[in-house]
């Protein structure tokens, strides 16, 4: 035993050191427990034979059709961002708020918290963001300290507001962590968990966050503190506005009202935000009227497919009508998504937008297969029984194992990765939780919102990364980490507060789905 634990606080330093030299974190995730494991079988310690199990492990991540929602979500995300809709919608915002710090703050918070909802991207969110917000901020006299800050905490708000990448990983881990530690804790037929339980589950404390960013913002950004009152912006037109907003409000509407009203599952939900996302880019790329009309048309057409499914209209065999038009609707949704797609592959934009979906899913497919050899190796040397007998024998016995598990992930963040803390906290963790009877939706929104924290947080603060990548020098390091310390804590003070009210997350889902 004492062996066993040896070779497990190696796997776990290696791990760690492994991330740290730089090299590529899948390789150091997979290489670390691979490498582990052959040592320990030369002193008897591990069984090599216990690496069969991992080909029948990569063939369930990539059957698994939840992971399908993505890739789509990212297509969808990187095609907003590359169509330069989201530009365009934080700039009429911004003139519709007016010109003061406290205008543009919101603004940029408002703008944040919407384009949250359709990219969840924190890359391309947050260099969208330096690019287009930050001088016209500076020149409305905020702060650098407080811009930094801000565009570096809203542009993560996509982690917590559905739909959410992080969610979705986290809906799949949790899912089956969960069916798994409750069937060894004796109950063989516990509710599933789903994504869409998550999402929901996520809404009201995303909303929560943003109303605590929204009221400090209006305290410190006192319209006193102004050098110089700036010039007017020009006025916003009402028809500007409406052709500005509707089309990514219905976007937002068709995809999270599909998932929580029970219409789509996430991978058809996704599916249908990236057919969106494609004809909204193509509506913003092309100038001719006719097909200007065909997309607009295909795009009214899959939302109001959505809008009367949830309604439950044609849910039956006899409502011919509604059938008749789901027929032309979707005739007409599979032309002006063929027009859209071959416009966008004239004007070499759907050529970027697809290079660089596959990249990022490439970068979250890899981490995955390489967690679940990491998952197999730990359990192979009993880390998972250690885990438990540790978890059960600190004080507080439910919650003080659940405060234990937010303080590693809150510690992990400093240093890695969202996606690879919850490949790695959430199998080798989290069934000393998921086996008792707290929340695992619950539980799920807790990780969600403490992983936020994790692209805030210096030294490897992924946003942060982000913003320095393409701010100007005169913002110094020191002052994006001054500026991101406030919306930290903000986030911390969410966190306790989600802590203390369990319901914040589990009243959503208990009143959508039962």
């Amino acid at each position: 035993m004492i062996a066993q634990e040896f070779f497990l606080l190696l796997l776990l330093l290696g791990l760690f050191a492994g991330i740290l030299s730089g090299i590529p974190a899948m390789l150091a995730i997979a290489g670390a427990p691979l490498v582990t494991a052959a040592i320990a079988s030369l002193f008897g310690v591990f069984d090599l034979s216990f690496l069969k199990f991992f080909p029948a492990r990569v063939w369930g991540i990539m059957s698994n059709s939840l992971l399908m929602a993505v890739p789509l979500f990212v297509l969808m995300g990187v095609l907003l961002e590359r169509a330069r809709l989201a530009e365009n919608m934080l700039t009429v915002l911004a003139r519709m708020m007016g010109g003061s710090a406290r205008g543009m703050g919101l603004s940029v918070l408002l703008f944040s918290a919407m384009i949250a909802a359709a990219t969840g991207i924190i890359g391309a969110t947050i260099v969208m963001l330096v690019l287009v917000s930050l001088k016209p901020m500076l020149e409305a006299g905020v702060p650098p300290r407080r811009a930094s800050g801000l565009i570096c905490a809203s542009g993560t708000l996509g982690q917590i507001i559905p739909p959410s990448i992080i969610l979705v990983l986290l809906g799949d881990q949790i899912g089956n962590t969960y069916l798994e530690a409750q069937q060894q804790a004796g109950n063989f037929a516990p509710l599933p968990v789903s994504v869409a339980d998550l999402f929901a589950g996520a809404l009201i404390p995303g909303l929560i966050l943003v109303a605590l960013y929204a009221l400090y913002l209006t305290v410190v950004m006192r319209p006193a503190r102004q050098a110089a009152k700036p010039p007017s912006p020009p006025r916003v037109h009402p028809r500007e506005v409406i052709f500005t907003f509707l089309p990514p409000m219905l976007l937002i509407l068709s995809v999270l009202g599909s998932i929580l009203a029970g219409v789509a599952t996430a991978t058809e939900a996704a599916g249908l935000g990236a057919v969106g996302a494609l004809l909204m880019a193509a509506f913003a790329t092309t100038e001719n009227r006719g097909v200007r009309t065909l997309l607009a048309a295909a795009g009214l057409a899959a939302f109001a497919l959505v809008a009367l499914r949830a309604a439950g209209i044609g849910r039956t065999a006899t409502d011919s009508a509604a059938g008749l038009f789901a027929i032309v609707a979707v005739a007409l949704i599979a032309v002006g998504t063929l027009a859209a797609a071959l416009k966008l592959w004239r004007s070499g934009l759907l050529q970027p937008s697809l290079s660089e979906t596959m990249k990022i899913s490439g970068m979250v497919f890899g981490i995955v297969i390489a967690a679940s050899l990491l998952a197999l190796v730990f359990r192979g040397f009993g880390g998972d029984r250690l885990v438990m007998e540790l978890m059960r024998s600190l004080p507080g016995d439910q919650m003080g194992a659940l405060l234990v598990i937010m303080l590693v992930v809150f510690l992990l963040g400093f240093i890695l990765e969202a996606v690879e803390i919850i490949y790695i906290v959430v199998p080798l963790m989290g069934p000393a939780i998921l086996g008792t009877d707290i929340s695992p939706v619950w539980f799920g929104v807790l990780l969600a919102m403490n992983l936020q924290t994790s692209f805030l947080t210096p030294p490897f603060g992924f946003a942060l990364f982000y913003f320095r990548s393409v701010a100007p020098r005169s913002i110094t390091t020191g002052d994006i980490y001054r500026g991101v310390a406030p919306f930290v804590v903000l986030q911390l003070a969410a966190l306790a507060t989600l802590v203390a009210i369990p319901e914040l997350a589990t009243w959503l889902p208990s009143l959508i789905f039962g």
